[in-house]
């Protein structure tokens, strides 16, 4: 057992602004917490604002990863529990990216104490089409060819998927800096973050999220389609969904503007 401090280290936990209600920003898949930097300058003006990145990610400690532990995304979920025990938060709201929705949302079911509310952008319980009636987007086997190709060919891997992550309509910039983020991940502790991501099916855990909770959905996701979004809010007892015109699968990033108005308002003390 880590101590606080070993904790806070193991995750490159930042913290920023201050306010009574405290956000904890979880960064998606292949990224690090540093993509939160166009919604943190005026979050970080209401709220205290915890940022993380989860073990292999970013600038956190890569010896503390452990395959068994983060073969699915209960491990990084423990993370989440971890880090709010070491900073001794309870009804924090939890801000996620696409998969690190589905990881808030193991996070409030398995503590409900640490979770006042959760923001999801982006999310998906599942990236593959299970008959007859749920399609996540994707067939077994193409999500299995595209891990293979991250062994055969990581870089074409990287270079493949950023533009699909980001959106087309989206600056070379934004899809550099995701390519790269990728590519500065070690190759198989991506690989084994993108089966976890993929291959799940937690389409189970949101009918037992009882907090409020506020799904954002991009018009124009290759990775998420609009019906996914709905089954999420549809789902979810407690929820509202905004569907944002916008390309791509990071809202945070390319359509700041287009959320932090509607995150201010719902993370606000009712």
């Amino acid at each position: 057992m880590l101590s606080p401090n070993k904790i806070l280290i193991r995750n490159n936990v930042n913290i920023i602004g201050s306010g009574e209600t405290t956000l904890i920003l979880a960064h998606g898949f292949g990224c690090d917490q540093n993509m939160w930097r166009f919604l943190t300058p005026e979050l970080s003006k209401h709220f205290t604002v915890v940022l993380f990145d989860y073990v292999g990610s970013g600038a956190s400690d890569i010896s503390q990863y452990s395959p068994q532990r983060y073969q699915n995304l209960e491990g990084y979920a423990d993370d989440v529990i971890e880090i709010c025990h070491a900073l001794e938060l309870t009804k924090a709201i939890f801000i996620g990216h696409s998969v690190s929705s589905i990881i808030g949302g193991i996070v409030a079911t398995k503590q409900p104490s640490l979770i006042a509310k959760l923001v999801m952008v982006c999310p998906s319980p599942c990236f593959l089409n299970i008959p007859p009636d749920y399609r996540g987007g994707f067939e077994e086997e193409d999500l299995l060819e595209l891990l293979n190709l991250m062994d055969k060919n990581y870089i074409g891997w990287a270079n493949y998927l950023a533009p699909l992550v980001i959106g087309n309509a989206h600056s070379d910039e934004l899809v550099g800096e995701l390519s790269g983020s990728f590519c500065s991940t070690d190759p198989i502790i991506a690989k084994n973050f993108a089966a976890a991501t993929f291959l799940s099916d937690h389409r189970d855990l949101l009918k037992n999220i009882q907090q409020p909770s506020l799904v954002f959905q991009s018009r124009n996701d290759a990775l998420a389609a609009i019906s996914v979004g709905e089954f999420v809010a549809n789902e979810i007892p407690n929820s509202s969904l905004e569907i944002i015109s916008a390309d791509g699968h990071c809202l945070h990033m390319t359509h700041s503007d287009k959320i932090i108005g509607s995150i201010l308002n719902y993370a606000q003390p009712q």
